[in-house]
Parts: structure tokens; sequence; C-alpha cells
């Protein structure tokens, strides 16, 4: 509220419809700053959704499946040797990733719930950044030498395969 000029009370009103027509100009914005907002909430829901749900369980069965069984098919010597480097720096690199991702996951916990929050940005391109070049490592160098060392005896890749399939089936509960 403004002091009021006696002297020129319409100007008064004039004031006042000034910051009326200002406010609206920015309530007329409103529409356009919800849509990020929304989708901002639902990047946020989803990432959480799919690392808790995927990254943890592809971790998990790299480790517990996939690297043992290139570890064990591998020949002795020099080829295990490097078997065994690759599966300790991508085994360093998961444990490094999970925690980056802990970093990040509270805040981002606030972002789907459209609380007001503050995502490390650093912390976040590290993350992607780090992530994309664990990837690629394990595309380009660690997956083309499991597929070599596997292939080599079709039981090995097919225990391999029994074995994720079994990670993703469902089995019925009984009921007593």
């Amino acid at each position: 509220m403004t002091p009021i000029d006696t002297d020129a009370p319409l100007t008064n009103f004039s004031h006042c419809h000034e910051g009326i027509l200002s406010q609206l100009l920015r309530l007329a914005d409103l529409p356009a700053l919800l849509a990020p907002v929304a989708l901002a909430r639902k990047t946020a829901q989803q990432s959480l959704t799919f690392f808790q749900d995927v990254m943890f369980k592809h971790h998990q069965e790299e480790e517990k499946d996939l690297f043992p069984a290139v570890q064990a098919s591998a020949q002795k010597g020099e080829e295990r040797l490097h078997v065994d480097a690759l599966v300790d720096g991508l085994v360093a690199g998961h444990r490094s990733l999970e925690k980056l991702w802990h970093g990040l996951e509270p805040e981002l916990k606030k972002a789907a719930k459209g609380q007001e929050c503050n995502v490390d940005a650093a912390l976040l391109t590290a993350f992607v950044e780090r992530y994309i070049q664990h990837a690629s490592q394990e595309e380009q160098q660690f997956l083309p030498l499991a597929e070599m060392i596997l292939s080599r005896n079709s039981n090995h890749m097919a225990a391999l395969g029994l074995s994720l399939h079994m990670h993703h089936i469902r089995l019925p509960i009984a009921h007593m």
C-alpha cells in the first residue's frame, strides 16, 4: 500500500491499476512456468524409480553373474590378469557411481514431490559423465572380451543365460 495523495485521489486508483496489471502479466506467465516444473518433477520421479530399480540390480547381476563367469572361464595367465583388472575397475566404478547417486537422491526426492530443492549441478554432471564413461568401458572393452571368453564353451554362455533368467523370473508364492 502506498500513501494516499489527498490532492490527487484519482492517481491512487491509477497506481493501484498499475500494480494489478503488473501482477496480471506475471500471472499470465504462470502456465509457461508450471510446465517445466511439472517436467522436472516427472523427470526426478522417473529417475528415482529407474535408478533404484535398475542401476543397483544391474550392478548386482554383473558382480554376481557376469564378472565371475568371465573370470572363471578366462585362461590363466595374462588373460585372467587382464580380466581381473577390468573387473576390479568396473566394481570400483559401481561403488563410485552408487555413492554419487546417494548424494543426489535426497534432493531428487524433494524435486519429485515438488518441494523446494537444491540439486547439486556439479554432482549431477559428474554422475552423468562418469556413468557414460563406465558404460562405454563395459561396452567397448569388457563385453567384447566376455563374448570371446564365454563363447569358447557354449555351456559357460548357457549357464550365464540361465543364471540371469532365474533373477528375472517371478516365481509364484506357495500358499500354506
